[in-house]
């Protein structure tokens, strides 16, 4: 599988793994793009002979740097599950266009299920009046009623209205723990990039980056969570009015249609299933590191910025649907 996270430049990727190549590269990451904010100071012979090997082995993990971060294209990793005559590849293959019209909607799937590790995709969601469709990334085991599932649904809207994001989590076929947040940004204007990362200690949904929502590993406290069950990387564009916007009461307008979607940028670093059992197993992993296992103090400020200004609905709150308050809730999420 490759690791486009070469090409994202994450430093903390290599530190958290014990390798010589990877050290190298995270060495080259300063020394190949940071020169002018290093010093030159004035060096003995034996430190130059050091230098020039260094030299060498940078130029090499320069090299190693652009050559492992071959740009991943659709038909490397997905294949198209729903409505092929829906789904176009751009760019040579390295983006995708899906479409929703009267006729169908579309979707695709990766060729692999993983367990544990981080998928990432750039999407364009429908511009202008979107409402009634959903277009969704998520991961599924496709187990049926003891199936996991970790869940971004894109919920579209009239014209200037915010697009709602809808993040849900299946554990063991346990299901209905919504929320909702608006975004603060236009997801029609341009690409964002939307993440899940999963591993032991918990799973985090990213928008740009930005944490929206943590699910805690509380099995401890008798809470399921996902971790036996390898899931497939999916994502589809569909028709939802019955209840997507506004619960409903806004219909999709089919004059508006064709409904286009965007993808690119396809990103997949785990463990591929079936494999090793000692790799979901592996702390060396990088998703298994030490910076993963909870957020930082800059990314708690964010998590709580988007829940405090931007969450619409949480399911822990909704005293309707749940008059005892779910026992993950109580316990953190």
């Amino acid at each position: 599988m490759q690791y486009q996270s070469l090409y994202k430049f994450r430093p903390e990727f290599y530190l958290s793994i014990p390798s010589i190549v990877h050290s190298l590269q995270y060495i080259s990451y300063f020394f190949c793009f940071r020169q002018k904010t290093m010093a030159i100071k004035p060096i003995s012979l034996k430190q130059t002979s050091f230098m020039v090997v260094l030299h060498f082995l940078t130029l090499f993990a320069c090299f190693t740097v652009f050559v492992s971060a071959r740009l991943s294209t659709f038909l490397n990793d997905f294949h198209v599950t729903w409505s092929d005559t829906h789904i176009k590849q751009i760019s040579r293959g390295t983006a995708i266009q899906l479409t929703l019209d009267q006729n169908s909607g579309c979707g695709f799937a990766s060729k692999n299920k993983y367990l544990f590790g981080r998928v990432s995709m750039k999407i364009k969601l429908i511009p202008g009046d979107s409402a009634g469709t959903v277009t969704a990334f998520y991961m599924n085991s496709d187990t049926d009623n003891v199936r996991d599932e970790l869940d971004f649904e894109f919920l579209g809207n009239r014209t200037g209205q915010p697009y709602t994001v809808q993040t849900n989590v299946y554990a063991n076929g346990k299901g209905d723990r919504e929320q909702r947040i608006n975004l603060w940004f236009d997801p029609a204007a341009d690409f964002h990039t939307y993440s899940i990362l999963w591993n032991h200690n918990h799973v985090v949904f990213y928008v740009d980056e930005v944490p929206i929502r943590v699910y805690k590993n509380n099995e401890a406290k008798g809470i399921p969570f996902p971790k036996l069950q390898p899931m497939g990387v999916y994502s589809t564009l569909w028709e939802a009015d019955d209840w997507a916007t506004r619960g409903g009461i806004e219909k999709i307008d089919w004059s508006k249609a064709p409904f286009y979607a965007y993808y690119k940028d396809f990103d997949i670093e785990g463990c591929t299933m079936p494999g090793p059992a000692s790799c979901t197993s592996n702390p060396t992993n990088w998703w298994e590191g030490p910076v993963y296992q909870q957020l930082d103090s800059y990314q708690a400020r964010k998590y709580r910025w988007v829940r405090t200004n931007h969450m619409t609905y949480d399911y822990c709150t909704d005293k309707l649907r749940n008059p005892v308050t779910p026992p993950e809730c109580r316990a953190g999420i």
